[in-house]
Parts: C-alpha cells; sequence; structure tokens
C-alpha cells in the first residue's frame, strides 16, 4: 500500500508540474499583436502571376510581388492565397480539405503559423517583394484561386491600393486531365515540356 501511494503522490506532482507549464505557456505574456502598428499602408500588386492553362503533374509558379507606394513603412508584408486545396463533397471523410496544387516550395522565409498566409517582413516604402509559389496541379478541371495582400498578420495593419481598393485578386485556372508531354534534350540533358 505504501508503494502505491508513493506512486500515487510522484503522478500527482508529474501531472500538477505539467499542468503548471500549460497554463504558463498559455495566455500568458505579451499579446501577439502588440508591437503591430494600428493603420493602413499604402501598396500596390506590380505583379500577380499564374499560368491559366496546366496539366496535371506540371511544376508551375504562382507570383506575387507587392511594391510599397507609401511613405510608412509596412510592418511585415502578407499574401492569403485560398484555394490550393478544395473541399470535398464525397461523405465519410475525415477531412475534406483535399489538393488542388500541391505546394512543392513556398516563399522563402515567409511561413508564418497562420493557415494559407506567408509573410516576407518589413516593406520601406519604395521597396517590392516577391512571393513564388512553385506547385504541381494534381486534380483536373476548373479551379479558382484567389488571394490578398495584408500590411501585418494580425489584422491592426491594413494593406490598400490606390483609391481605398483591397489589394486582392483571382485567377482562373483549367488544369488538363493530360499531363504535359515531356522529353530528355539530348545535348543538355534538360527535361524540355511541351505546351498541348
Amino acid at each position: 500500500m505504501e508503494g502505491s501511494t508513493a506512486f500515487a503522490c510522484r503522478y500527482a506532482l508529474i501531472a500538477a508540474s505539467v499542468a503548471a507549464v500549460a497554463v504558463g505557456g498559455c495566455g500568458g505574456g505579451k499579446r501577439q499583436d502588440a508591437d503591430e502598428p494600428s493603420g493602413t499602408f499604402r501598396v500596390d500588386v506590380v505583379n500577380a502571376s499564374f499560368p491559366t492553362k496546366q496539366h496535371l503533374a506540371q511544376p508551375e509558379r504562382f507570383v506575387i510581388a507587392v511594391r510599397n507606394t507609401g511613405r510608412r513603412t509596412v510592418p511585415n508584408v502578407a499574401v492569403t492565397v485560398s484555394s490550393f486545396a478544395a473541399r470535398s463533397e464525397q461523405a465519410g471523410l475525415a477531412d475534406p480539405e483535399r489538393a488542388v496544387w500541391v505546394i512543392d516550395a513556398s516563399p522563402r522565409g515567409g511561413d508564418t503559423a497562420y493557415t494559407n498566409t506567408w509573410a516576407l517582413g518589413r516593406l520601406a516604402p519604395g521597396q517590392t517583394r516577391r512571393f513564388v509559389w512553385r506547385v504541381t496541379a494534381v486534380q483536373a478541371g476548373t479551379h479558382t484561386v484567389k488571394w490578398q495582400v495584408a500590411a501585418g498578420l494580425n489584422g491592426k495593419a491594413k494593406a490598400t491600393l490606390a483609391g481605398n481598393r483591397a489589394p486582392a485578386g483571382s485567377v482562373t485556372v483549367d488544369v488538363s486531365s493530360k499531363p504535359a508531354q515531356a522529353h530528355v534534350d539530348p545535348k543538355t540533358g534538360r527535361v524540355v515540356r511541351e505546351s498541348q
């Protein structure tokens, strides 16, 4: 009995320690958005490109370039992209989200804790940042990719275009079920993809 009492005491002590660490790590300390300035920051989307005709298993690049056209530094220029995945209507799926494009490489240094959002840091007046995703289509059909630019991750700093329009857009892409034709160039050893 004495051994089981000691075990129970040890177990209770460990559980209390874990609970203390969990409580200390949640909700304590400074707010995540405390350092994000409030306000509106003027930007321009100087490039937003994604091929509108694609093929299954064919790597492509999705590019968005954002320039700071205002007088203040953008705190943390970010882009949220929806529709790299689509919701399946099939019943019984544990996760109904199904990839339309697999992300082979996301903007370098841009990963965040937010779903489908990448950030490239401070953007001084006159500077431009390029967000580049390398993706491969894995679902045929017609799909619309939507994107939006933000000046920060927490909603206090807002990006705007001239005329107070939202820096957002979309592109409709037709993904063919036929993989792109490709061959190896015997002179260079490179894979050459032919558009169909």
